[in-house]
């Protein structure tokens, strides 16, 4: 989420510049104007701060690698230049400088994504090499791209073109396209890789339909309908680990969960239901319809909903498992972290079991708010979720020649300038994949410096 008008745009109500989720949804890292903060979201009632840099101001920003103490940082004073920390030492491994503003970062445990306006840029993760730039892509002014977090296979999907919703699969590992996807007829608005990279899911401008492919063959497996009234700005998409639900947030009030089933036919006709006759009806009143008309029919609708506090804020949301439980998380503009039961069985209004602020005054930041929604008190929030909850412990050096789509070295094309830091540094957090096991060799048309 960017809460601000992309590279050079204001900042958001409460001083939040961005936010964003780790890879598996266990960290919220949030950018503001004097730096950038890392929480822990593996518990409901506190928010733990990991860490806090106030070194750079105005980050709109920052991305942390799963669990890991590699951050990627860029600030509203350098907007063409990536840097790369490990947060617990306090130290630079690297950073890189660009032709442009850098407009978002993707990385897992393989790749390290930066998209410009017009060209992608593909690093090796662990050591920063520079893989493959992609050249010319279709003008894309907010950074609109999704890289699967498994490593395996890192796809990366952006907008194959400006004027309608064409999704360009790309391979990372092996450089080199998979298939597009006509998804939408409105450009663009939202992509999103379920965790094994096996599904995509999308929206467009307009906002009224999220749809759901199959990755790599990129065949339509589901469609829901968010609305029908009014088009939204979609600004988050994500599925559950299990990628068994999905959920979107817009410029509403209104987070949408959509549960990803099939539907058996035989199953309805063993259990004959008044609702499965109705949904019979309509199917085959559709086939009479018009195919706009039919296709709406035909559109699945939200499982479970959440009423935000708050109105026209962009956010952004993500379904994780805490405590063993499902919920929903939506980080706001407005400065908070809100944490929602979800009952994976009945669906319907998820209930606000926590608030926490993600900075405040000296004495109370990243402390929560004891209330849910309407002012309750939290004891008297009863869901689905809370009656079954198990209770648990809580850029200055050479410029180099770039690469072309064809992996060759293309005449006149700079690709980003490459600093080191004073010394490579190499991430030994216990339990973890190293990011970065040498930072000691440039990208492979040249040397980078060091010291």
């Amino acid at each position: 989420m960017d809460t601000g008008e992309g590279a050079e745009g204001p900042s958001g109500p409460a001083g939040l510049i961005c936010a964003s989720f780790n890879q598996d949804t266990t960290s919220l890292a949030v950018g503001t104007k004097t730096g950038y903060r890392l929480f822990s979201v593996t518990a409901v009632d506190r928010l733990d701060r990991i860490h806090e840099s106030t070194e750079t101001p105005d980050v709109y920003i920052v991305e942390r690698l799963f669990s890991s103490s590699l951050v990627v940082v860029v600030s509203l004073a350098m907007p063409r230049r990536m840097n790369v920390y490990h947060f617990k030492k306090g130290t630079e491994i690297c950073n890189y400088s660009y032709s442009n503003n850098i407009l978002a970062v993707r990385l897992n445990r393989q790749r390290l994504i930066v998209c410009l306006e017009e060209s992608i840029y593909i690093h090796n993760i662990k050591d920063m090499k520079l893989l493959k730039t992609l050249l010319n892509t279709p003008s894309n002014p907010t950074g609109l791209c999704a890289l699967s977090i498994n490593h395996a296979n890192s796809y990366l999907a952006y907008p194959g073109s400006s004027t309608i919703g064409e999704i360009i699969v790309y391979d990372a590992n092996n450089l080199s396209t998979v298939t597009m996807i006509p998804a939408h007829d409105s450009p663009l608005a939202a992509v999103t890789f379920n965790a094994s990279g096996t599904k995509l899911a999308s929206a467009s401008e307009r906002g009224t339909v999220i749809r759901v492919f199959t990755i790599p063959e990129g065949l339509k497996l589901f469609e829901f309908r968010r609305g029908m009234k009014r088009y939204v700005n979609i600004s988050s998409l994500s599925f559950s680990s299990d990628a068994q639900f999905l959920c979107a947030s817009s410029n509403t009030e209104t987070v949408h969960i959509f549960k990803l089933e099939q539907h058996s036919p035989s199953r309805e006709e063993e259990s004959p239901t008044w609702s499965a006759y109705v949904g019979k009806m309509f199917s085959a009143a559709s086939n009479y319809l018009p195919a706009q008309v039919s296709d709406m029919m035909n559109q699945d609708r939200a499982f479970a909903t959440v009423r935000l506090n708050v109105f026209g804020q962009k956010n952004v949301c993500a379904l994780a498992t805490i405590q063993k439980l499902p919920r929903l998380l939506v980080a706001s503009a407005d400065g908070h972290l809100y944490i929602y039961n979800v009952d994976p069985q009945d669906g319907g209004e998820c209930m606000l079991v926590k608030k926490h602020r993600l900075f405040s005054s000296e004495q109370d930041q990243g402390e929560s708010e004891e209330e849910c929604e309407g002012g309750v008190p939290p004891q008297a929030c009863q869901s689905y979720a809370a009656t079954v909850a198990i209770p648990t412990a809580v850029p200055s050096s050479t410029g180099l020649t770039g690469y072309s789509e064809d992996g060759g070295a293309k005449k006149g094309e700079l690709i980003p300038e490459h600093e080191f830091a004073a010394s490579p540094v190499c991430l030994d957090d216990e339990n973890e994949f190293p990011p970065i096991n040498s930072c000691r060799d440039g990208p492979r048309s040249g040397k980078g410096r060091r010291t």
